[in-house]
């Protein structure tokens, strides 16, 4: 189907029943048509312009995990373009328990247009897919996170100096072997982008992923640096890029051990000048420990010593830098963008 807002000048965008697992599914034109999408879609809202492409459309939201900003952003996204959502958390629907995966696809394809999954396993999504007559999002596993992907891109296309993918650089300090490691290190190497991953050698993206990344570099022309030296890697970034060093489930007793391998890679007012540049910005997917004003963050302060934020010091999240909540915002019109593109 080829997407039109006449307004905008979009070009034609024909994604029609495509499913979104990872990022390397994509073509760097695909993935810079939706962020142009995006930024489209966004436009309309705020003039109260946006044509209504999806009335009528139904779309499951299966959440392992929960979710404020990815439920939020499918559900506003929908019925912004007159879809209808139903969410399935983990006491709300039979996947893997009383039914199998590839029997809830089934039965779910049947009901709705698309179904989003946000889970811990991979694999999970990979078979809802393989049996779903609809499309297949993936709101975030363990491995990849693909639509925090076009919203980081959107807010990058934004606040950068340049439009040219090759000419952005962007550092990712701290665990880097799980989805936003492993997804802005692909979706870099897809785009052309000076694409930096700061973190002790244990906590790099797997083998897998860094070859993955590695051949689509020579593809693209991208620059892709891997250090232990948070100097080298922050040196001339134009964006700076940080998530939770302890995921959701891991234990507690992580913490201590976790935040003594990482502490060098704490994003701080120090971290940020070793850009050598005033204007460069920060970026968190979110939540972030940035202060003890959560319970969790209040827990971690009192393990670790570290009360002024742990991955990122609350100067720098809330400092006027600091790209956090424009992040957000974009989860919605990136989506919403995915959702029209796939489904309109």
């Amino acid at each position: 189907m080829a997407i039109e807002i006449t307004s905008s000048g979009i070009a034609e965008l024909n994604l029609t029943g495509r499913d979104f697992l990872q990022e390397a599914d994509f073509s760097a034109a695909e993935l810079t048509s939706l962020v142009e999408l995006a930024e489209a879609l966004k436009v309309a809202k705020k003039t109260g312009t946006e044509p209504r492409l999806l009335a009528g459309k139904n779309i499951a939201l299966i959440f392992e995990k929960s979710s404020t900003r990815t439920r939020c952003a499918f559900e506003v996204a929908a019925a912004d373009q007159g879809a209808n959502t139903t969410y399935l958390d983990p006491k709300s629907s039979q996947l893997g328990h009383k039914e199998s995966v590839a029997d809830t696809a089934r039965v779910l394809s049947r009901f709705y247009d698309a179904i989003e999954f946000r889970g811990a396993e991979h694999a999970l999504v990979e078979e809802l897919a393989s049996h779903s007559d609809v499309p297949v999002y993936n709101g975030l596993t363990d491995t990849w996170h693909p639509t925090q992907m076009l919203a980081d891109f959107l807010t990058m296309a934004e606040h950068a100096d340049v439009r040219d993918w090759s000419e952005i650089s962007y550092c990712y300090l701290g665990d880097a072997r799980y989805n936003m490691g492993n997804s802005l290190l692909v979706t870099g190497a897809i785009l052309g982008a000076d694409v930096r991953i700061a973190a002790p050698a244990q906590l790099w993206p797997s083998e897998e992923v860094r070859g993955l990344a590695t051949r689509l570099a020579a593809a693209s022309g991208a620059t892709i640096t891997l250090t232990e030296d948070p100097s080298e890697g922050l040196r001339g970034a134009e964006f700076v890029h940080t998530d939770v060093w302890v995921s959701m489930g891991e234990p507690a007793e992580v913490w201590e051990q976790r935040t003594a391998i990482l502490s060098p890679y704490r994003v701080d007012e120090t971290a940020m000048a070793t850009t050598g540049r005033a204007d460069a910005k920060f970026m968190h997917c979110l939540p972030a420990y940035h202060d003890t004003n959560t319970a969790v963050g209040a827990q971690i302060a009192e393990l670790t010593g570290l009360t002024d934020g742990i991955e990122v010091s609350d100067a720098v999240f809330s400092g006027a830098n600091s790209l956090v909540f424009d992040q957000a915002e974009n989860r919605l019109h990136t989506i919403k963008a995915l959702l029209v593109a796939t489904l309109g």
